[in-house]
């Protein structure tokens, strides 16, 4: 699934191509009967609603709120898209070929479009500048819905989210009060629970636990303030190197313009299984497990 340093990629892509243009239709293969009478386009009477909010509407900007783009309209609306486990946008030239059901829809340009992992097109926004923007979806999680710029603060799909670890009022102090509202929940698990912190999930956590030496099946409570301080820290590089590399493109993720990430290059524990640790003057070895249904990589000599 993207997490912080995916989204804000996508994000800053959004802003710095699509910023002025209006969209000048919408197309989707999204339909699920699960979704009848729900506020997201996979509902059909929902996304035809969708259509006439959106279409000849000029697009603003975009910013990321947790894991979510946000993307501002002309008409004081909004367009919410959470990418899910394995959804994406992509920008730049399609063709649509009816002949394949499946899969209509075929990146042209730039080349990265023609990436295998950038075919599944499940959401297309035509532009007015002749171009499009696309989201991939392979497993069809992604979600997609429609909120009133005014109504941003209190709609349902953004309530119970944790402050921004990169914001510049999140500080060590306020790391260290939000995750131990959870004092016997495992470190790993809390610092994945959105509703405490926002954005950071599977691979980001794995890495920041690695820096800061501490093993991800610890209780909260057993955590001292110093090793709080290095998680704080931790957090923050990890973070940034994520946005600084492009993103982690080990699965699905892939930029605006169909482009891989690097950040996959830099894992030091994140499905290293069985590798020696890297950590200078370490003899440790990566081992796996399973927290909250969830692979968890860790050193087993320095993360105690």
């Amino acid at each position: 699934m993207p997490e912080l340093p995916e989204v804000q990629i996508t994000v800053n892509g959004l802003n710095n191509y699509l910023k002025g243009l209006k969209i000048t239709a919408v197309w989707t293969n999204y339909n699920s009967a699960y979704h009848i009478g729900k506020d997201n386009i996979k509902n059909p009477k929902y996304f035809e609603y969708f259509k006439k909010e959106i279409v000849g509407k000029k697009i603003i900007g975009a910013r990321r709120v947790a894991k979510n783009v946000i993307i501002t309209l002309s008409n004081g609306s909004t367009i919410l898209i959470h990418m899910k486990m394995t959804g994406h946008l992509l920008y730049g030239n399609y063709v649509f070929e009816k002949s394949d059901k499946k899969d209509p829809w075929k990146g042209v340009s730039p080349k990265a479009l023609t990436d295998s992992f950038n075919r599944h097109i499940r959401l297309v926004f035509s532009l007015s500048n002749k171009k499009y923007l696309a989201l991939s979806d392979v497993r069809r999680f992604a979600k997609i819905t429609h909120i009133r710029e005014k109504d941003i603060e209190k709609t349902t799909h953004l309530e119970k989210l944790g402050p921004e670890p990169l914001a510049e009022n999140f500080t060590n102090e306020k790391f260290l009060s939000r995750l131990t509202l959870r004092p016997n929940m495992k470190i790993k698990q809390a610092l994945i629970e959105q509703s405490l912190i926002s954005g950071i999930g599977n691979i980001y956590s794995d890495e920041l636990l690695w820096r800061a030496d501490v093993l991800p099946t610890r209780k909260v409570k057993s955590i001292r303030p110093a090793e709080f301080k290095k998680m704080y820290k931790a957090m923050k590089t990890v973070l940034k190197a994520g946005i600084d590399f492009g993103g982690d493109s080990m699965s699905d993720y892939r930029n605006l313009l169909g482009e891989r990430g690097c950040f996959q290059e830099k894992h030091r524990a994140y499905r290293k299984t069985g590798e020696k640790c890297s950590k200078k003057g370490c003899n440790g070895i990566i081992l796996r497990t399973i927290i909250g249904a969830r692979s968890t990589h860790f050193c087993n000599k320095h993360q105690k």
